[in-house]
């Protein structure tokens, strides 16, 4: 186990979270830098990363992307993962056109489901538009899997040759309209999954630790982060990004997981 290291991705704002539910959500540039700094710090080695506009709402514009992963870089070291899904309704013009700032990495969604009271739209001809835009950019994907039936055209999309390695997979388990977050679901995804890719367990909610601490024992790794979940414990609320590392980060060296700094990460990951 001690020559696997950890790798902790934390999704710092997410699209879906407001103030009036998470009071210490970061909004700003200045704001979504210092919380990615802090991850970082705590052992994140990738940020994934959405963005806010100057009244809050999410946005894919190209140049709050470019100010905010500036300011991240300044001040530290650390692989910059963009979202290309936006928020529920985005265009697809819209989620592919920070693209062209070339970050080391940027989602995929390898299909459509009900996103909580929304319909997160992600057909065949999306998602090979994203994907094209991703390669052509000279960017690591990270395919998400929400659902069986996504990893069946993940599947599916790689025996056609419609995607190829090298690829980073990432189970999302816990939105309400997809699979729940029970250990038995990650098994089963692991198990039909493809062999050769680097894999992670983000689950939402209440699902987020033990999907975590499983994660970890089963060598894959992990993404931690007030996007999917902004409690320390059942009615206590997280203080940032960095508490809910902290207690990963302790866990991961009781079962002899070293994290992986930024470094550590791309290599790990082939990039």
């Amino acid at each position: 186990m001690t020559e696997n290291p950890l790798i902790i991705i934390c999704p710092v704002v997410g699209a879906e979270l407001t103030r009036d539910v998470y009071p210490n959500l970061p909004l700003t540039p200045e704001e979504i830098a210092e919380a990615s700094r802090r991850a970082v710090e705590a052992g994140a080695g990738v940020i994934h990363l959405h963005v806010r506009d100057e009244n809050g709402l999410p946005t894919q514009r190209v140049d709050v992307f470019e100010e905010v992963s500036e300011k991240i870089r300044e001040r530290c070291d650390c692989i910059l993962q963009y979202s290309t899904g936006g928020a529920v309704g985005t265009p697809l013009s819209e989620r592919i056109a920070p693209l062209s700032l070339k970050p080391e990495m940027a989602t995929l969604s390898m299909g459509s489901m009900n996103f909580g009271t929304g319909v997160y739209e992600n057909s065949q001809e999306t998602i090979l538009a994203i994907y094209q835009a991703i390669r052509e950019n000279g960017i690591m994907p990270e395919l998400e899997i929400f659902d069986a039936g996504m990893m069946e055209t993940m599947i599916r999309f790689l025996k056609k040759g419609l995607i190829e390695r090298p690829f980073h997979v990432d189970f999302v388990l816990g939105v309400p309209g997809g699979m729940t977050g029970d250990i038995g679901n990650l098994m089963f995804l692991m198990d039909r999954a493809p062999g050769s890719q680097t894999w992670s367990a983000a689950g939402v909610g209440r699902y987020q630790l033990p999907l975590a601490i499983h994660a970890v024992a089963l060598g894959g790794h992990v993404r931690i982060g007030i996007e999917d979940n902004i409690y320390y414990r059942k009615g206590e609320p997280a203080a940032s990004n960095a508490m809910l590392i902290d207690r990963i980060v302790r866990i991961a060296n009781e079962l002899d997981r070293p994290v992986a700094n930024p470094e550590q990460a791309r290599e790990i990951l082939g990039l």
